[in-house]
């Protein structure tokens, strides 16, 4: 996963994945540049998903906005 993966589309992302995980807030989704590994970290412990779920479902949402 790439920082202009993430970066893209950034707000729809986030819109899409506080509806399919509604724990997660908008202090969990903040994204920093070069911070991915913090993102999935704080999405993980919110919700108790594995690594790699989240990343797909990061990937899923942003790759549907392109």
């Amino acid at each position: 996963m790439t920082t202009l993966e993430i970066k893209g589309d950034w707000n729809i992302t986030k819109g899409k994945l506080k509806q399919q995980r509604a724990k997660l807030t908008d202090d969990d989704l903040q994204f920093l540049e070069g911070k991915q590994d913090e993102l999935v970290g704080r999405i993980q412990k919110r919700t108790g998903e594995s690594r790699e779920a989240i990343e797909k479902a990061i990937k899923g949402c942003s790759s549907c906005c392109n």
